[in-house]
């Protein structure tokens, strides 16, 4: 069965345990930023999809978007990449409240090396939680390198991930990320992208594979 075909016979059932890894994740994650800034923000995925990777710039606002990516590869049993992708606009409004800094302190102008640095290791924890949790489900080795961020249109970023990723599935799995503190909420994009068979071993080691 090709890759193609995988995905779009992922069941309710699969998609839901997807899912409940993802929460997992950003609840771990949650507490390891609420550790590092002294402060709690809620986070939550609320949605889990497959979606085609030409599809992936829609999902965000179109290819022209201006967006933060960070991106990472993704080594051991079932290997791939991560990519998390938010908006610039929604991305300052992120660094203000991991700052703890008043919505709309930074702007895309003002953005520098702090803001980087603390961009990239929301994307670490997110990364190293939600693949924590991963393995812990299917006792499959998960290892994440470093992460790199990127700032540029959304179709032009990608290009230059799968350029430097080379092959992944066609498709990828999507887990829409949430960011609550207070009465501010911020929505952003974490993506698995496999290389290609990197999927069944993730849903046969979770014991729901085709």
């Amino acid at each position: 069965m090709n890759n193609l075909d995988q995905f779009e016979k992922l069941s309710n059932l699969q998609v839901d345990a997807l899912r409940e890894i993802g929460n997992i994740g950003a609840g771990n994650a949650a507490t390891a930023l609420a550790q590092m800034i002294n402060t709690r923000i809620e986070m939550n995925v609320p949605n889990v999809s497959i979606l085609e990777f030409n599809k992936v710039p829609e999902l965000i606002g179109g290819a022209d978007t201006y967006v933060v990516g960070i991106y990472l590869t993704v080594s051991g049993s079932a290997p791939g990449s991560i990519v998390f992708l938010i908006p610039v606009e929604q991305a300052c409004r992120l660094v203000d409240m991991l700052m703890g800094q008043p919505t709309g302190h930074t702007d895309p102008q003002t953005m520098g090396e702090i803001e980087y640095s603390a961009m990239m290791e929301l994307g670490n924890i997110i990364s190293a939680t939600y693949l924590n949790a991963l393995a812990m489900f299917t006792q499959l080795t998960l290892m994440p390198s470093v992460p790199a961020l990127g700032m540029d249109m959304a179709g032009a970023l990608l290009n230059a991930i799968l350029a430097q990723f080379g092959e992944v599935a066609d498709h990828v799995l999507v887990l829409e990320t949430q960011f609550k503190k207070g009465e501010e909420e911020i929505v952003g994009y974490f993506f698995l992208l496999p290389e290609p068979g990197s999927l069944n071993t993730i849903l046969k080691a979770l014991g729901v594979s085709f």
